[in-house]
C-alpha cells in the first residue's frame, strides 16, 4: 500500500489544530488516523495531537488483524480507551477543558479496510474511478437533513453547520460508527477534516484522483484546491492506495 499524509494550518487560523497519522504494526497493516481538534485555548490541538499518539503506541503492539471482526472489535475497544485519556487529561488540566477532537480512522490490510469516525472528519472512497461518502456526519446540520427538515444544498450554507453531536474527548463515554470495506487492487481512501470536505466538492475530489499524477501531488493539490477557495480552516488529508485485494477471510 502507499500513503501520504498531510496537515497545513490554511490561509487564516493562527495555528493548525489537526494532526494526522499513518502507522504500520508488527503484520505490516495500516492504520490511518485523522483528528480534528477544538476546545480551549489551544488545547485543540493538544487532543488532536493526544489522539494520534495514543493510536500510534497502541497500534504498533498489535498483530494478527485477519479478519474485519477483530479490526472492528480493536477500533471500538480502543476509541474508548483513547476517549477516557482525553476525556482525563481534560479534567485533570484546567487550560484543556471542554477539548475534544473529531476521528477518522482507517484499518487497511489488503483483503478489506475498517473504518470508525466520531464528529465530522470524513472518509470518502474511490473505486473503478467513482467516489463515495463512506462515514455520515455526527453534526447537526446533517440530522436535520436526514430528518428532511433542511435540504442538502440548504446544509452547505447553515449558520450551525459547525455543531457536532459527537466528539472524541468531551465526554466520560463516546459512540463511534464502525464499518468494513472490502477493497481490491486500485481501489483509494482518503480520510480528511471538514477543512478539505467543506472547501472542496466531491467533483473536484474525483478530478484530482483521476489524473496520472503521483500520490504526494495530488494530496498536495487537494490542499492547494482547498486554500485557494478560502482556506478558513486547517485542512487535513490522507490518501491510501490498495495495491493487493481479495476476498475477505
Amino acid at each position: 500500500m502507499k500513503t501520504f499524509f498531510l496537515s497545513d494550518r490554511g490561509r487564516v487560523r493562527q495555528h493548525n489544530e489537526d494532526s494526522a497519522g499513518v502507522f504500520r504494526n508488527l503484520d505490516g497493516d495500516i492504520l490511518a488516523v485523522v483528528a480534528d481538534g477544538m476546545g480551549g485555548h489551544r488545547a485543540g490541538d493538544i487532543a488532536s495531537s493526544m489522539t494520534i499518539q495514543l493510536f500510534h503506541d497502541y497500534w504498533e503492539q498489535t498483530y494478527n488483524m485477519k479478519t474485519p471482526k477483530k479490526a472492528e472489535k480493536w477500533l471500538r475497544d480502543y476509541v474508548e480507551i483513547i476517549n477516557e485519556r482525553i476525556y482525563k487529561h481534560a479534567l485533570e488540566n484546567s487550560e484543556c477543558q471542554g477539548m475534544g477532537t473529531t476521528i477518522v480512522v482507517a484499518i487497511c490490510t489488503n483483503q478489506f479496510a475498517t473504518i470508525g469516525h466520531v464528529g465530522d472528519s470524513r472518509c470518502y472512497m474511490v473505486s473503478e474511478d467513482k467516489m463515495s461518502l463512506v462515514t455520515e456526519d455526527h453534526s447537526l446540520v446533517n440530522e436535520l437533513v436526514r430528518h428532511g427538515e433542511i435540504s442538502r444544498e440548504d446544509a452547505e450554507s447553515h449558520p450551525r453547520k459547525h455543531v457536532l453531536l459527537r466528539a472524541l474527548g468531551t465526554e466520560q463515554k463516546v459512540e463511534v460508527d464502525v464499518k468494513t470495506l472490502v477493497v481490491e487492487h486500485g481501489d483509494r481512501l482518503l480520510l480528511c477534516s471538514d477543512g478539505l470536505s467543506n472547501k472542496v466538492t466531491v467533483p473536484q475530489m474525483e478530478e484530482i484522483l483521476q489524473t496520472s499524477d503521483t500520490l504526494q501531488n495530488k494530496g498536495l493539490k487537494l490542499v492547494e484546491t482547498a486554500n485557494n477557495m478560502g482556506g478558513e480552516d486547517n485542512i487535513t488529508l490522507i490518501l491510501v492506495d490498495i495495491e493487493d485485494g481479495g476476498e475477505v477471510i
